[in-house]
């Protein structure tokens, strides 16, 4: 038997009973918010696949709505997976797409503080001692620690930047886990702490975007401060319409044999499997030799394009029987 306005909760206590009315709307919502609420959501959505597409990058449903929550909600976005899905071309898209600037850290094995966040330009710091002559140290000191002997570097610039700004903190994960630390205070408060000169706040909150190929875990403090999307290869039919976008000239038949290809190399033991990015030079390779079929002959040819190690290409020859 339906209720229509309301639940009833019956609590037992020994022999009596004690019946509770809730009402349906403290703890249910209306099929009519929800439908609204739904509705909004694949809006906001659609909105953003279609703005990334503007700018030649066909996401998917999921990275859409992360990315739009990102902003949204002023969260960095952590991406993950497999090099050369299009995680660096997402902060691109994005930047280009809302007409931001994009500040990019480059990240690297003994990546540290000078090249991350800032550096005193210690020359100028040594010539405007030698200018100061009589002038006290005390004095000295408090000017040559002003902003105009400040080195800034990307996580500094991009906080200070008043215009709208992309930071893509690119290959985080090959940088010494020391250097999260430098990332916990931006990626929390969107500040940076200079001992000589305190607290610099965000002027205007850049959207930071975070990527990382795995090769090692990252701290869970980073991982606690941003929202999460792991993009992998695409599926076939969206690979070709990505590769048609970059490369129309390559036309329906070439791409679909050349994606065909691509996911065959995918499924083998390669140390490095094929990227899009790889299968968009492929298609153009393709298209620049005037090669039209995908044959034997031209897998063979051009298979340096795709494959950079020599044992993967051995292996390729062989599982394909190019030769």
């Amino acid at each position: 038997m339906g209720i229509p306005d309301s639940e009833r909760l019956t609590k037992r206590s020994g022999t009596s009973s004690r019946t509770i009315t809730w009402p349906r709307d403290r703890w249910c919502p209306s099929s009519a918010l929800t439908s609204d609420r739904s509705s909004a959501s694949v809006e906001a959505t659609q909105a953003e696949i279609a703005e990334l597409g503007k700018v030649g990058y066909l996401a998917d449903q999921a990275t859409a709505t992360t990315t739009f929550l990102a902003g949204a909600l002023g969260k960095p976005l952590l991406v993950e997976g497999p090099a050369g899905v299009g995680k660096t071309e997402l902060a691109k898209a994005i930047a280009v797409s809302t007409g931001s600037e994009l500040v990019r850290l480059q990240c690297y094995e003994g990546l540290d503080e000078a090249r991350a966040l800032y550096e005193w330009n210690y020359k100028k710091q040594l010539l405007r001692i030698q200018a100061a002559g009589e002038q006290s140290w005390d004095d000295t000191r408090d000017e040559i620690f002003t902003e105009e002997f400040l080195l800034t570097r990307p996580l500094l610039t991009a906080i200070t930047n008043p215009n709208p700004t992309v930071l893509l903190i690119d290959e985080v994960d090959k940088t010494d886990i020391e250097v999260e630390g430098l990332l916990l205070e931006v990626l929390s408060d969107f500040q940076v702490t200079i001992p000589e000169l305190g607290t610099i706040t965000a002027v205007r909150r850049p959207l930071v975007l975070l990527t990382s190929n795995a090769t090692r875990e990252l701290s869970e403090a980073i991982k606690r401060r941003c929202l999460f999307l792991y993009i992998d290869y695409p599926d076939a039919q969206r690979e070709k319409e990505i590769l048609l976008s970059r490369v129309p000239e390559a036309g329906e038949a070439l791409a679909a044999a050349i994606v065909e290809v691509i996911g065959r190399l995918r499924m083998m033991e390669l140390k490095k499997a094929p990227s899009i990015a790889e299968t968009i030079d492929w298609a153009r390779t393709l298209v620049a030799l005037q090669i039209g079929t995908l044959d034997a002959a031209a897998i063979d040819q051009t298979l340096g394009v795709i494959l950079k190690h020599a044992s993967d290409q051995a292996r390729a020859i062989k599982e394909l029987r190019l030769r």
